[in-house]
């Protein structure tokens, strides 16, 4: 079922991808290619996907430890996948994995009034 905190999730990801491509654009002087730059994208949608699962709810901190595992194991597929070539992204994963998991823990239980 498409929940509100998956939409939430994926949203986030997306957008969190974006900033990395932008990130990673500037970082390498605008040279990279797109394959790996669609690549950086998709990881970071697919950690929403994950950290979007029903999972039970926690409090805050754990919640924040959770996207931060998460987010960790979700970029250590790409990080490894470049060859252990890029350290920023892969630590930028977890950052993103706590920042999901904030926006999922924040606004997925608000519920919007209707007259």
């Amino acid at each position: 079922m498409f929940t509100k905190r998956l939409w939430l999730c994926l949203t986030s990801g997306a957008i969190l991808g974006i900033v990395c491509i932008i990130g990673v654009s500037i970082r390498s002087g605008f040279k990279i290619d797109a394959v790996y730059l669609f690549s950086i994208w998709f990881n970071r949608l697919l950690m929403g996907l994950l950290i979007g699962a029903p999972w039970k709810n926690l409090n805050l901190f754990k919640s924040i430890a959770r996207g931060a595992i998460l987010g960790l194991l979700v970029s250590f597929a790409f990080y490894s996948a470049v060859n252990f070539s890029d350290l920023v992204s892969f630590l930028a994963g977890i950052v993103y994995g706590i920042i999901i998991e904030i926006v999922a823990f924040k606004f997925a239980n608000i519920r919007i009034r209707s007259k």
